[in-house]
């Protein structure tokens, strides 16, 4: 049985930072690229970040390129995304996911196991 299950998130003041976690087991993870998406209330699910299967491409939405940071431990299954110069339009419930394959495809690429997320908040 795969399990996702995101880590990590917590209430920031702006200008801070905040370090997520990701980890999954039941699979494995070296096949499959992955990617972080987040939803804030009463807007779409936005995906905002990719990583393929031995972290040698990775995408950022233009909201977040240049603050956050994706990375991955193929050995540990683990997932993780630094976030830094947080603002409150980053509040959002996080989560990960695991795509059907093992790299990013942009918009093509589809996310078969997810995790349950996990809530960031960000204070002005």
């Amino acid at each position: 049985q795969v399990q996702v299950v995101e880590s990590g998130g917590g209430l920031v003041q702006a200008g801070g930072s905040l370090r997520l976690s990701c980890t999954a087991s039941g699979l494995t993870f070296d096949d499959y690229a992955m990617g972080w998406f987040r939803q804030a209330p009463g807007k779409e699910r936005e995906e905002f970040s990719c990583i393929n299967w031995n972290g040698g491409s990775r995408y950022y939405a233009d909201s977040v390129k240049g603050r956050f940071t994706i990375s991955r431990d193929n050995p540990k299954n683990t997932l993780y995304l630094q976030m830094n110069s947080l603002k409150p339009e980053d509040t959002a419930m996080y989560y990960c996911a695991a795509a059907r394959g093992r790299y990013c495809l942009g918009p093509s690429t589809g996310f078969g196991y997810w995790g349950q997320g996990t809530q960031v908040t960000v204070s002005s």
